[in-house]
């Protein structure tokens, strides 16, 4: 997801660089660090920065394939995509399928042109299965180990997901932009001043611990690494965590909730197998289950805005053709009263056995 804090506004020839980014620049930018590339190339799927798949023709890396990610100007400071660099290192070293970018000459981040940039391993894989009890008691284990790890030192560079952050600043944006249609303004400002007052009383009742996060922990953020297997409790393989760019400093549930949906049983006993597997390596505050639908209306709020902070990319404008439409804007003032509707509802419970 999305829009992070910015410590500078990039030059217009620096950002129309980025937009211009193309498959010789690319092959130029990591043959510079000494591989040699086979001119095999993919795009990947990824809206906020650029990322491909490279082909080497030596095995360079252990691997006929490489990931090569080029970060948008100013969406971070070096220092923030180093921080972040330096977590995945350090779950990496405790044996944590994080995945930490390639050290070479001593970096990790490079520089090549007006580019930043920064080399992976390929790792092949699919999402995991959230019906499979095995993958939900390895995601437990696995982000309560992170969360663990996480909670040892704050961030420094990287901010923090908190109301105002992620809910303020997403609405007054879109207000100070005029970017709904008018008719709809007045009814978004009343109901996104109530919503946002509501959530931010919720976070101060629960009063949550912020920790380091991974901060995007959807499943299209996690590989398994083998097939899914047959059997409901088996985990076929290892999963590898994936894209930590929204690294930041948040409440531990925020890296759980995206892994649970459904009619609020089916979700209690998702709930269950992920915070008993959870808990065997980190402590969790239950009363941080309070901050699940307001997590998820700020980040509904904070997509939004996203959006609308990149609908002038010339990539963003083909992935995104139905934005700022009016169907659009009527549907996310729909899903937000829903939302406002949630936050009233009483929160999941974890039924520890």
């Amino acid at each position: 997801m999305n829009d992070s804090a910015s410590s500078t506004t990039p030059d217009h020839a620096t950002a129309n660089s980025f937009y211009r980014l193309g498959p010789e620049q690319v092959l130029q930018a990591v043959e510079s660090l000494g591989f040699a590339c086979s001119g095999r190339q993919l795009a990947l799927n990824s809206y906020e920065n650029r990322v491909y798949q490279i082909g080497l023709e030596d095995a360079h890396v252990q691997s006929e394939t490489l990931v090569a990610k080029f970060y948008r100007p100013a969406r971070w400071s070096d220092a923030a995509i180093l921080e972040e660099h330096a977590f995945t290192a350090e779950l990496s070293v405790l044996d944590i399928p994080a995945v930490p970018p390639l050290t070479i000459n001593s970096n990790t981040l490079h520089h090549f042109a007006d580019f930043r940039f920064a080399l992976y391993p390929f790792m092949p894989g699919r999402t995991p299965d959230l019906e499979n009890e095995g993958h939900l008691e390895q995601l437990g284990r696995f982000f309560g180990r992170i969360h663990a790890a996480g909670a040892t030192h704050p961030f420094v560079h990287r901010p923090r997901l908190d109301v105002q952050n992620f809910g303020d600043d997403a609405y007054e944006y879109l207000l100070a932009g005029h970017l709904l249609p008018p008719e709809l303004e007045d009814s978004y400002a009343k109901l996104g001043e109530d919503l946002l007052n509501r959530i931010e009383d919720l976070f101060d009742a629960v009063n949550p611990r912020y920790i380091r996060l991974q901060g995007d922990a959807h499943p299209g953020n996690i590989l398994w690494q083998r097939g899914l297997q047959a059997d409901s409790r088996d985990a076929g393989g290892t999963p590898q965590i994936l894209d930590f760019d929204d690294a930041r400093m948040g409440p531990a549930v925020q890296d759980l909730w995206m892994f649970i949906s459904g009619e609020r049983e089916h979700m209690e006993s998702t709930l269950d197998v992920l915070l008993t597997a959870y808990t065997s390596f980190c402590d969790f505050d239950t009363s941080e289950l309070r901050l699940i639908e307001p997590l998820r209306t700020l980040r509904m709020m904070h997509h939004a805005a996203w959006l609308a902070k990149r609908r002038t990319d010339p990539i963003f404008k083909d992935a995104f053709p139905w934005f700022n439409t009016q169907r659009y804007w009527e549907e996310h003032l729909l899903s937000l009263k829903e939302q406002m509707a949630a936050l009233s509802e009483p929160p999941l419970q974890w039924h520890r056995h």
